[in-house]
């Protein structure tokens, strides 16, 4: 476990400002494809201001901010952080994940992958 924590770790410090991944992806990249929940765990008992760790970069698959369960963060947090590298988070956290999949491929084609096109 502690291998695939630090993958996850790894991987997430890497996705780039503006852009996500759903905890599915970061799963399958990292070399467990069922393994969307254990990314959750991880990062849930991680210290959310440590921002060496971008934390607020992982979302659901769906283009909607999905936190539940942590005492430490709230959907409006990981909202105002996104916000503040550029994607536009809506009222109801939801955002379109077909513009940063857009963006992706043209800045960084090896991004494609994450997003399944």
């Amino acid at each position: 476990m502690l291998k695939f924590k630090n993958k996850i770790l790894g991987y997430i410090k890497n996705i780039p400002k503006s852009r996500v991944a759903s905890y599915g992806q970061v799963a399958a990249m990292c070399g467990k494809p069922r393994g969307a929940r254990e990314v959750g765990w991880i990062l849930r008992r991680i210290d959310a201001s440590d921002k060496a760790i971008p934390w607020w970069r992982v979302v659901n698959n769906k283009g909607v901010i999905s936190i539940k369960g942590n005492w430490t963060v709230s959907k409006d947090l990981q909202a105002k952080l996104l916000q503040k590298e550029g994607v536009e988070v809506k009222k109801d956290f939801t955002f379109s994940l077909y513009s940063l999949e857009s963006q992706c491929s043209r800045e960084r084609p090896w991004l494609h992958y994450i997003f399944g096109l």
